[in-house]
């Protein structure tokens, strides 16, 4: 994974060399290269790698739900959304290059994933390209990823119920780390009883990065994450946090990550998977 990883990031910086116009490519450029954990391309290449597929036709997806991934958080650190000034330890895309900028740059990656998918598609037609964009496309929109955001902001300053929470978390974060693994295994070649056994998965795996996200913002250390932590509290916001408490929050995560390991285990060759799983357990960003 080290080996693919570095083929990712080689891959990503790619995309912004030489292009113009300079400035909106420098914003672009400026937070998808910021670093991160690359934790969803990471998941999809390794799936697409369980099914014996080949890395470099994954790739355009990978690099595809990265930039999908970045422009969410251009736009949620706007001051329209959640106005943070600092993102992985660095100030944000707007305090940089302006708001009007950042939204551009946010808009430029968007459409840069897409780009990246369609011509994947045209230049190899093959279903399983078709059927593996169309995961990233629905988990990425209204149905996934944007609408979590939406009630995520509409439910701000008001209490929430269980349920609704629980919609926040499996839309506006486990649906793209859900996509990550089913797309990836689509372009493997999983049969589709594998492929809903890794959705399921991604739900799990999704759930517990976002209470585990909660918990790092409660009580983890301020320079290790890169930006302010309590943000949540201050901005209202509900969390599974201030639903359950730090205790019921801690197992919750920790059982929602072993069930997600459990569903892995029953598919062939995911012990890499497992792996990237299991080190979600011990990230402190």
């Amino acid at each position: 994974m080290d080996k693919i990883m570095r083929y990712f990031n080689d891959e990503l910086n790619s995309l912004f060399a030489n292009k113009e116009p300079r400035k909106l490519y420098d914003a672009m450029a400026y937070s998808a290269l910021l670093g991160g954990k690359r934790l969803r391309p990471m998941l999809l290449l390794a799936a697409c790698n369980c099914f014996g597929g080949e890395i470099k036709h994954a790739m355009p997806f990978a690099l595809a739900i990265e930039l999908i991934h970045t422009y969410s958080l251009i736009h949620d650190d706007l001051p329209a959304m959640d106005d943070d000034d600092l993102r992985r330890g660095r100030q944000t895309n707007h305090i940089v290059y302006g708001e009007a900028m950042a939204i551009l740059a946010g808009d430029g990656l968007l459409n840069m994933a897409y780009e990246l998918m369609s011509n994947s598609c045209a230049d190899n037609f093959d279903k399983k390209n078709a059927l593996a964009m169309k995961e990233i496309s629905i988990s990425a929109g209204a149905k996934g990823m944007v609408g979590g955001q939406a009630v995520d902001i509409l439910s701000e300053g008001s209490e929430v119920s269980e349920s609704t929470l629980r919609y926040i978390h499996e839309h506006k974060t486990a649906s793209l780390i859900c996509a990550s693994l089913t797309a990836g295994a689509t372009i493997g070649g999983a049969c589709d009883t594998d492929i809903e056994k890794f959705r399921n998965a991604g739900k799990f795996i999704g759930f517990a990065f976002q209470v585990q996200d909660d918990i790092l913002d409660y009580e983890g250390d301020e320079k290790t994450l890169g930006k302010p932590i309590r943000s949540d509290e201050r901005n209202k916001k509900a969390t599974y946090i201030s639903m359950h408490g730090i205790e019921k929050s801690t197992a919750d995560f920790k059982h929602d990550l072993n069930e997600a390991i459990t569903v892995l285990e029953s598919v062939k060759n995911t012990e890499n998977l497992i792996q990237i799983v299991k080190n979600i357990l011990h990230r402190d960003k």
